[in-house]
């Protein structure tokens, strides 16, 4: 059976499925809408639900796959189809059976795609019926780059010593995984080393001149990992190509700059914040990776003990007030306020933020990107939120102290705002706000809580094992052996998993300080800060110290990965 006939098929078996007697007189074609068969069917109303392409491949005795294809064929395999092919018409081959190439369609009467797979892999193919996500995702997995392929292509580049030119013309966005978009050399090294990144969990990648190159490093987990160094000659190409794609002025060489670079990756949208800044050997650049979705919202998922997660909703949930969140630059402050605001949000409320920048989008929040350019600071637009009639404002940071009074007088009138400081723990935010300027009094009487935070790396589960500690180790987190369960505590060796570092991922570490009638007498009486810590620990907070030997008790983390996000934190 040729394509036409099984066409004509389909539309005998969808005429009779759908009751309506065929006419005699032929009727005028209408116009097409670029859609398939099945999805112009379902456009109109004549067929519902997701299954239509699915009794489609039924009718033409297709196998249907009910979940993402189980791929059997090589890499190298996949360097015979282009990804802009499967990715364009939802084809992918995943298996060989005889002399047979089984391909995954989307689309049944999309006959096209197979016939060009035919004449491209010169084998026979066959089709099987699987959903477009499913296709979608089975893709984005058979051409992902490999572990290592930038560093191949850097191999490459060295020796094949020559002159590269870079193509800078192309600065729309694009899909990483599509490399015949890559004519440069350079573009597909900056495509691989993105790519690279975004697999192994990143969130900055470092671009940082030396005098004899350029070294490429990776902050997984909050922590650098050295992972490239290209050669001197590609520095200023590779830089150069950064600017363009972030659309910064590349003749500009001795001011810092900001700029944003949208990109896919398969079906995933990822911004990347840019900065540039001069240095003595050249143009340093950060990018911070920011993959839309990819934010975990909800405070049971923040990893709270349970005590200190019931009284934070209760805190959450007062009337008027400040609440604040405090921590060093990528503890996590963010997606704590973020999730506060997530268990908030109902219709009967009015919730405004206003932040430097927006980091993610927040579903029915009016939120606000600070622009000190046009004086839209966080002090100014703090003003116009309150016209805004709010009951919830979050503020990103309390930077100065227009800002902090502003905030203070919100709380005062009737409102619940939620913002950051960065200090070291809980009880260093009230002295922190005094010496910005703020009155103890109005302190005592808007401040409700005060939340401290820090992510430590959780120990690898693929290269985990039990040891016996040492007395030091047990001293710095104040354990004693009776408390180890079975004498035994927990690490990770290093594997593939995990890079060789023993943790894969994060989990929080917090303390907080409720402000009861006992501290508030104690920040009108001295808001100092050994003084504010040792009431609040005799008014029942727990410490960072003790989260974290808890978490290290139940193999969570390590010993030495606690101290290290503690340091500097006061045991008393």
């Amino acid at each position: 059976m040729d394509a036409k006939d099984l066409f004509e098929e389909g539309k005998r078996w969808l005429k009779k499925m759908t009751n309506k007697p065929e006419k005699k007189e032929e009727e005028p074609v209408p116009p097409s809408s670029g859609l398939s068969l099945g999805d112009e069917l379902v456009r109109q109303g004549v067929l519902g639900g997701d299954d239509v392409n699915e009794n489609l491949a039924k009718q033409f005795g297709m196998t249907v796959l009910k979940e993402a294809p189980e791929i059997n064929l090589t890499r190298d395999f996949y360097q015979k189809v282009p990804y802009a092919f499967v990715k364009r018409h939802n084809v992918l081959p995943f298996d060989k059976e005889g002399e047979e190439i089984l391909v995954a369609v989307a689309d049944p009467l999309n006959l096209d795609p197979l016939e060009e797979l035919r004449l491209l892999l010169g084998a026979d193919v066959k089709a099987h019926y699987c959903p477009r996500d499913f296709i979608m995702t089975a893709i984005n997995d058979c051409y992902n780059k490999e572990h290592g392929a930038a560093s191949q292509l850097l191999a490459d580049l060295d020796e094949q010593s020559k002159e590269i030119e870079m193509d800078s013309s192309d600065v729309e966005v694009y899909d990483l995984l599509d490399d015949a978009r890559a004519h440069s050399p350079i573009v597909k090294l900056l495509n691989l080393i993105l790519s690279e990144a975004i697999q192994q969990g990143a969130s900055d990648i470092h671009f940082e001149p030396l005098e004899d190159g350029l070294r490429v490093r990776y902050r997984i987990d909050g922590v650098l990992h050295a992972r490239h160094t290209p050669a001197s000659e590609y520095q200023s190409q590779l830089l150069t190509r950064i600017k363009v794609m972030a659309k910064m002025d590349i003749a500009e060489r001795r001011l810092p700059q900001d700029g944003r670079i949208k990109l896919r990756m398969g079906r995933r949208e990822i911004d990347f914040r840019v900065s540039t800044i001069p240095i003595v050997d050249g143009e340093r650049i950060v990018m911070r990776i920011l993959i839309k979705g990819n934010i975990t919202l909800g405070l049971e998922q923040l990893g709270m003990l349970s005590e200190t997660l019931e009284e934070f909703k209760r805190l959450i949930h007062l009337p008027e007030g400040i609440l604040l969140v405090t921590g060093p630059t990528g503890s996590g402050k963010t997606t704590t306020l973020y999730s506060g605001v997530n268990d908030l949000y109902s219709d009967e409320i009015n919730i405004m933020t206003i932040e430097d920048p927006v980091e993610y989008n927040l579903k029915g929040i009016a939120q606000i990107g600070v622009r000190p350019k046009i004086n839209l600071t966080f002090a100014a637009g703090l003003r116009h939120i309150l016209r805004q009639d709010p009951d919830v404002v979050m503020v990103g940071e309390i930077r100065d102290l227009e800002t902090a009074e502003i905030a203070i007088q919100a709380s005062l009138t009737g409102h619940l705002v939620l913002s950051t400081l960065h200090t070291n723990d809980a009880p260093s935010a009230i002295t922190r706000l005094v010496d910005m300027g703020i009155e103890p009094y109005l302190l005592s009487s808007s401040v409700v809580g005060v939340l401290a935070q820090r992510l430590v790396r959780t120990i690898c589960l693929s290269c985990k094992e039990a040891y016996s500690p040492t007395d030091d180790e047990l001293k710095g987190l104040g354990l004693k052996r009776s408390m180890i369960p079975k004498g035994k505590l927990y690490r990770g060796t290093g594997c593939q998993n995990c890079y060789q570092s023993g943790y894969q991922g994060r989990h929080g570490v917090y303390e907080l300080l409720t402000i009861n009638s006992a501290i508030q007498q104690q920040i009108v009486k001295s808001p100092d800060a050994v003084q504010m810590r040792k009431a609040g620990l005799e008014h029942g907070m727990l410490p960072l110290r003790n989260h974290g030997a808890q978490l290290v008790l139940q193999g969570i983390t390590t010993e030495s990965e606690v101290l290290r996000v503690i340091r500097g934190v006061d045991e008393e």
